[in-house]
Parts: structure tokens; sequence; C-alpha cells
């Protein structure tokens, strides 16, 4: 988006006529002189979306049917000066600063008007000043900014909206939070979405669940992604922290197809703002989510270890002829299971390899909880029981189920808005770049019977479950059998307890 300048009744338009004029205050005293540039690409995608019959949710739902999108449309609104200065401190600035052109436009206006005796808001809307606005659609990628920006306007002079109800979309809304947020008047626009605009919050579910067999996951579509950032960025810019913290869990926990290790090229339907989150945002989720994701991944890979290291006791404890073969047999099963639900890749020191590892950027945290509780009860024969890996490893699950419903997960909006630094997971200055980011503190996680015996998980947001959350997944290290290796197992992991 462009910044404005001042301009003439014609606003500099090689046009001879003016453009249609919106009153939105009959006594106005300063038209805005608008125009709306759309690119190929928006208005590419404004025809695909009127074309298609189906919500991006999959749900039937009756499409808006607005006029086809041009290149450029061009609208002038009759505004009161006093109000837009009042509700906007883009305006005020600009509207009100003699260091702007605009500013001095206004003056000179009124005076030659004065001199007529005739009131700014009695003039003709030829005799009032011209105020150019140019706006893009870098920032939205919406064909139909400029009924946003009149209904922006009409909450600034407290009138409803007049926007039909079937195009009130998830993108019009968006829009209109990017337009507040441009000209600086979020909080009447705000105190107006919550209060008077009609909309119904799209729902971003996953679709159909993952296939039975376990070999693969179906992750969020790109285009319900696409709504779940736009709610994010909406509660973000206008103040609606509970909608805020929901999306953010829900982002976290589902990934992104922006968040994947392998270097995919650039769509361009990604362009908007939403698809990189502002104020450090987009930074901090994607470290959280990788934190989740390292916590369970290091379960299935710390019994891995106990079992392919040489300086691990041995797994079986019964003391029959039979341990050695027992653990050889559990390994064997664990490594099965898990390569087969798609959680462990067979990658070598050749390149080749790297191409069976599956892109998990959008591979869902439940998903991985629900396929790591499958893990049968292997056992040799008769005689070996729970010596498989399933008995340690549900109270492990429990135990992370329980800290993934705490508050600590999403980003609380009050909090990253007044005081970033400590509510950050991400090490470093709140705008790190993710990739460079480097936390050398040790800081090991100790997994005890008391933490898996706290009665207090067993409900959702649990007292002090917020803290530890942070602590256990923040960690660079974890031991989840620190009791169960005997009076020779060395830990230097610190205990841990509900305070």
């Amino acid at each position: 988006m462009e910044d404005s300048a001042g301009g003439a009744p014609d606003g500099g338009d090689s046009s001879p006529e003016l453009p249609e004029v919106i009153v939105v205050s009959e006594h106005g005293d300063v038209v805005l002189d608008a125009t709306f540039q759309n690119s190929k690409d928006t208005i590419r995608s404004a025809r695909k979306a009127v074309a298609q019959p189906r919500h991006a949710t999959g749900r039937w739902e009756p499409q808006p049917q607005p006029l086809p999108p041009k290149a450029r449309v061009r609208l002038a609104f009759r505004v009161d000066l006093t109000v837009l200065k009042r509700q906007s401190k883009y305006f005020d600035k600009l509207l009100g600063d003699s260091h702007f052109k605009e500013a001095n436009d206004i003056t000179d206006a009124f005076a030659a008007l004065s001199l007529k005796n005739v009131k700014p808001g009695d003039a003709g809307v030829k005799e009032l000043p011209w105020i150019e606005i140019h706006d893009d659609d870098v920032a939205t990628s919406y064909a139909y900014r400029e009924m946003a920006f009149a209904d922006l306007l009409r909450i600034l002079h407290s009138q409803d909206a007049k926007t039909a109800q079937t195009q009130i979309t998830m993108s019009f809304v968006t829009t209109l939070a990017v337009l507040a947020d441009r000209f600086d008047c979020a909080t009447a626009v705000s105190k107006y979405v919550a209060t008077s605009l009609k909309f119904k919050w799209p729902a971003t579910s996953r679709g159909k669940p993952a296939r039975d067999d376990g070999t693969g996951f179906n992750g969020m579509s790109r285009a319900n992604e696409n709504i779940l950032r736009q709610k994010i960025l909406v509660s973000w810019l206008l103040n609606q922290p509970g909608k805020f913290q929901l999306a953010t869990k829900e982002l976290i926990l589902n990934g992104s197809c922006q968040w994947s290790s392998f270097g995919e090229e650039e769509d361009e339907t990604t362009s908007a703002t939403w698809w990189y989150l502002q104020d450090g945002l987009e930074q901090e989720l994607q470290y959280r989510r990788n934190c989740v994701l390292n916590t369970l991944a290091s379960v299935p890979r710390h019994f891995l270890m106990l079992y392919t290291s040489s300086r691990s006791a041995r797994q079986c404890k019964l003391g029959y002829d039979s341990s050695v073969a027992c653990d050889s047999y559990q390994l064997g099963e664990m490594f099965k299971f898990l390569t087969n639900k798609g959680l462990l890749f067979l990658a070598d020191f050749s390149p080749a390899s790297l191409d069976a590892i599956t892109d998990t950027a959008l591979l869902p945290v439940d998903h991985i909880l629900a396929t790591l509780r499958q893990c049968p009860a292997y056992q040799i024969d008769k005689n070996h029981t729970n010596c498989g890996l399933r008995t340690r490893l549900l109270p492990i699950l429990d135990f992370i189920q329980a800290l993934l419903s705490a508050n600590s997960i999403p980003i609380s909006r009050a909090a990253w808005k007044n005081g970033r630094v400590a509510h950050a997971w991400m090490p470093g200055e709140p705008d790190t770049n993710i990739d460079t980011c480097r936390d050398e503190a040790a800081r090991p996680f100790r997994f005890t019977r008391a933490l898996a015996g706290d009665p207090r998980l067993r409900f959702e947001n649990p007292m002090g479950a917020d803290k530890l959350a942070r602590d256990v997944f923040t960690a660079t290290s974890w031991d989840w059998t620190a009791e169960d290796q005997g009076l020779d197992h060395i830990s230097t992991t610190p205990r841990w307890s509900f305070r």
C-alpha cells in the first residue's frame, strides 16, 4: 500500500470525469478520492472463488455474486474531517499536520470557501478539498477492497456497514482489519466487529481422518490454512484475545505449508500479509511447533537409544536366558512399528536416501500421539509380559497430552503485546530468524513417576502446568526413563514438580 497524496477535485486522473461520490457524511467537508489497484493474480483468484460452489471447508454455502473484479477502481467518499481526525491517528496526522501537503490543501480550500461565505459542510462536492488515497492488493490479495474501505469509513462515522451479508466473508473481514491497521483506527473497527457485524467465523477442520493403517496423514489444506491465518491476523489486529489464542494453538498443533524443511517453491497464493505473520508471530509460532515436535520425537528416539546403545543396561529385567533375545526382539518390533507408521525413516550416507523422508510440516500433533498409542504390547513368549514399549510409553504420552492443554502452548495476545521477551519461547531477540536462532544453555528434562502420577494431570489446564509445559517443550534433552535404569544410572537432569 502507498501513502496518500493531495490532489485537485479531478484527483489528478487523466479522465475528465469525476468518480462516483459515495456520501458517508451528508455534511462532510472533505472528499477522499480513493484508487484501488488489483493485480492479475488477484483478479484471477477472485473469479475462481466466485466460480467455486463450495466453501473452503468443504461445506456448501451460498456464495456472494459481486460485480466482476476490475484492475482499477476509483471511488470518492464525502466524509467528516473532524470524525476522521478523532477516530484515526493516521488521518489526524495526515490531514491536520501542516508538514503534510494534504493538510495545507485542506486549509487553502477552507479559506477559499470562507471568502465565499460558504460553510464546508454545505459546499458542493467539487468545491471541497479532495485527498487522494492509493491502495494496492499486496497486503490482502482481495479484489473488492473498495467495499471494505467504504464500510471502514461508515464505521468511523458510527454507521452500520452496508456490504451485503453474503459478501461479508473471512477475506472481507481480514481486509477490513488490514485497512483499520493501515489507517490506525483499529479500536473503532474492533468494537464494531465484536458487537455489530453479523459474521460467523468459519471452521478450519482438517477434513477426513488419516488412513486406518497409519501409513499416511491428512494435514490441513492450503485453503483451510489460509482461513486459519486470516483468523490469527484479524484477532491480533482487532484485539480479540480468545480467538487469537485458539487460532494460534490450532496452527501450532497442525503445522503450516510455509514451515517445510524442504525448500519448496514459493506459491503466488501465499503472498498476502497473513502468510508471514507480523510482529514476530510467524517465527514464534514455528518455533513452538518445532519444540513440540522435538519433544514428541524424543520419546521413541529415547527407547531406540536404550536398545541400541552399548552402554545401556539390559532392558528385559526378568533375568531369563532369553532376556538378550527379548531385547533384540523388542528393538526389531519397535523399529518395524515406527517405520510402518511413518514416524521413522531409513536414511543412510547416500544423498538419495533423503528422498525417503516425508515432509512433516503439516503433520498433526494429535495424529502423532494417536499413532504412538497404537503400539502393540509385543512379547517374545508368554513369560515376557510387559517387556515391550507400550507399557513404558503410555504414561509418557498421557503426560505430554496433559501438557498440550496448558495455556502456555498458544500465544497470549496480551502477553505478546506487553511483554514479548518474557513470554516468548524462542531465545534471542523477538524478531530473530528461526534458522539462525541458537540457544546454548543446556536445559535437560527428567521424567519421574511423581510427574506421571500427579492427579492434576487428569484435568485440562492443571495448576502449574503452564510453566512446566514450557520447561518440558523447550528442554534441550529428555530422559524418559530416569528412574528405570538402576543405581548405576547417572543423570544430570534436575527433578521437576508442579509449583
